[in-house]
Parts: C-alpha cells; structure tokens; sequence
C-alpha cells in the first residue's frame, strides 16, 4: 500500500489572481481506492442535534450509528468493532458526497452535516524519532538551535559521525549501545540519539482530547514559526485494553524551530489550536484490511505550495525503527492506562530539507498551502495551512460532548 503526501495541483491552480487557495471535497477525495469495501467510520457534525454523530460510510451512504454507538471510543470497546459495526444498521442521513461538499469551512452551510475527525475520547499521542532520517534531522535540529540557516553545515557533520543508514540498528540492542558509546566519547551525543536508538521510545501527548481537525479543515501553524512542515503519518487507533483496532490518517505538525531551540519546547511545539489533523475516515481493521498493510506502506511525497514550489520525496513504513506493536507496548500496559483509549502517531520518515527560497534555509509552509496525505486504502487527508490563531477556535469539548449526548439520551 502505498502512502503519499501531496499538495493537490488542481486546488492551488485557482489562486493565479492572488485569490485564497479554496479546499473542494467529495467522496472520491475521502474514500480509500476500494471504496467501501473495509469498515470505515467517521464522525459528522449534525446541525439538527447540535453535536456529533458516530457515521457508518456504506455503498448506501452515511449511516448515523450513535445510538448504538455514542462515540467512536465506545465502538472501538467492541470484541469485533468492524463485525459490529456492519450488523448495526443506523439511520441513513445521506450522501458521503453531500457531507464532503460541506465540510470546507469557506463553502460550509453551517445548517447541513460536515465531516469531523474520526476519533473522540481517544487521547492523542504521537511516536517521535521513529525512522532514522528523522532521527538524524532531529539532531540537526538541536545543534542548529532552531536556526535553519545552519542545518546544512551540521547535516554533514552529524551523517560523517554517525552515517546516513540507521535502518538496520535496531534501537536497544548491543550494537546500539555501542554507538552510543562511541558517540558520547566524541561528544556527539543526543537527546533525539536517546530516543532514536535507546531501549525507551518517545511518546508524547500531542494535543487534548476532541482537538483534532478532520479532511478540509484548515490545519495550524504557531504564528510566530518560521521554520516548520507537514508531518505524514500513519495514526493507529487503539482500545483501553491495548488492542489495535484500526487506522487513518495524519498531520502531526510540526514547528522545527520552537523544538529546535530546546526539547522542552515540544508541547509548544507540536499543541497549537489545529495542530492535529487526522481522517478521513477510521478504517478499522477486518479481513480486507490489517496491521500487516500499515507495516507495508510505501510513502511518496510532493509539497506544492500556491508559490510554485514542489517537493517530492519517498520513504517505507517498512524502514520503521520500532514496529508498531512495539510503539504501542511502549504506550499503554502496568504504568499507563488509558479508559477510552489513544489514537497513536507513528512517526515520519519525512524530514524536508530541499531550500523553498533561500539558499540554506530550507522548507517550510507558507500561509494557504494545501496538504494531501493520501493512501490507497485509507483515503486523502487534505487541510489547508493557516496560522493557529486564525483557524476555527476550538469550542466544543469534553462537558459540551457529554451534556450533548445526554440531551439526545445517548448515555
């Protein structure tokens, strides 16, 4: 299965008059390349309820299942939530094409249903340093201290210490430890090093439960970063037992310089109002669909901005340091619990650094880029970059999610 990142042509082609890049949906820009083949879920806000509804997506349409299911975390409790959620039958609400339509926030009629992300009371985390790119350019980052003018000096001193190929080093083990003694002593150690090829993974929390942004909703960047990208990820979705239940997509974004300057800055970094974006849609796992097609994932990637930048790149899921299995071990078990579950980042192998305007300065957004991540079997996540401050406000949390689902008597 192959995984692409792109910025959709046909969608900056419009902006040749200095207009807003605009996001246009339909079924065919959510749904994977075997249509409704897997299990897919979703959620949808619904006008007429004021609030969300758990949706099942079918060759018939677009099932409202939250009486059976309140919340996409209550589905994913079930022994079999595929098998579960193809015996419940659900009240039709429409076209996934209609839903599509309305889910850009410039072209939404806020009377009529639109997407929203595919997960819920899951707690959101996010796997860093997962690929060995990524982990070099973490500790380009570092030693650049968030200045991207000099990464390409240190991107040559950090590859002739410590090779360009980790792939093959698996985290932990002997010949880690090795290196790394051997990096200490050139005082080449790093804290990314650490958690790169260390025995312990780096899980983070990337952003509060229900902050997410689904497909077509404009996606945030701290406005006062200069240096930041796209993070492509596959997203796992995981029960309160630690069960992979399925997966979708991701953009775990990510602002190179705040990290940069200092790793305690991560929070500041990766948790901004629409920060975190993932859908289309959960394609839990069944007999069409399985963890063995994520660990499979080949990457293609292309940046196209409005300005006429492109960057192209590709990567394999199947180069990852640590296999999913183990990221989630790592996660949940005797010292850590999760009662709803978590939707799990994997990590990226993307790491840009081909120069956007200035020599040496290399890759980052500019304002209305428009992202797709794409997989055959999981759909396009497409969001369009704005400043945090001026994406839609996150307001509906947690206590409005509850008094919502108790006034329509689903609890």
């Amino acid at each position: 299965m192959k995984l692409r990142l792109i910025i959709a042509a046909h969608l900056v082609a419009n902006n040749k008059n200095g207009e807003t890049p605009v996001i246009s949906l339909n079924a065919a820009s959510i749904l994977p390349d075997d249509g409704t083949a897997g299990s897919l879920v979703g959620r949808v806000w619904l006008p007429s309820e004021r609030g969300p509804s758990v949706v099942a997506v079918r060759e018939g349409g677009v099932y409202d299942v939250t009486a059976d299911f309140p919340t996409i975390s209550a589905l994913t409790e079930e022994t079999d939530p595929a098998s579960a959620l193809r015996t419940c039958k659900g009240t039709r609400i429409g076209e996934l094409d209609e839903l599509a339509c309305n889910t850009p926030p410039d072209s939404r009629d806020p009377g009529k249903p639109w997407l929203l992300a595919p997960v819920d009371l899951q707690v959101l985390k996010a796997a860093g340093v997962t690929f060995a790119i990524s982990l070099l350019e973490r500790v380009i980052e570092e030693r650049a201290q968030g200045n991207p003018a000099a990464a390409a000096a240190i991107r040559a001193e950090v590859a002739r210490l410590v090779g360009d190929d980790l792939s093959k080093l698996k985290p932990g083990s002997p010949q880690a430890m090795s290196l790394k003694e051997t990096l200490i002593e050139q005082r080449a150690w790093s804290q990314y090093l650490e958690v790169g090829i260390g025995p312990d993974a780096e899980v983070f929390t990337k952003a509060p439960v229900l902050s997410s942004v689904g497909t077509g909703m404009d996606a945030g960047l701290h406005p006062k970063s200069t240096w930041n990208n796209p993070e492509p990820e596959v997203v796992l979705v995981v029960s309160s037992r630690g069960k992979i239940v399925g997966a979708t997509l991701g953009n775990d974004v990510n602002l190179r310089d705040f990290e940069g300057r200092s790793a305690l800055l991560l929070s500041k970094a990766k948790d901004n109002n629409a920060s975190c974006a993932i859908g289309p849609l959960l394609r839990l796992f069944d007999q069409s669909f399985t963890l063995d097609d994520v660990r499979n994932m080949d990457l293609n990637m292309t940046v196209t901005g409005a300005d006429g930048f492109v960057l192209e790149g590709h990567s394999s899921i199947s180069k990852i340091s640590r296999d999913p299995l183990d990221l989630v071990a790592q996660t949940i078990g005797a010292v850590h619990q999760y009662p709803d579950g978590f939707a799990l980042f994997l990590g990226t192998m993307f790491a840009p650094i081909k120069d956007r305007d200035v020599a040496g300065q290399g890759f980052t957004h500019k304002h209305d880029d428009i992202v797709t991540i794409e997989a055959p079997q999981l759909g396009k996540l497409i969001n369009r970059m704005r400043p945090s401050d001026e994406c839609e406000h996150w307001s509906f949390g947690l206590t409005a999610l509850m008094k919502n689902l108790a006034a329509r008597n689903h609890l």
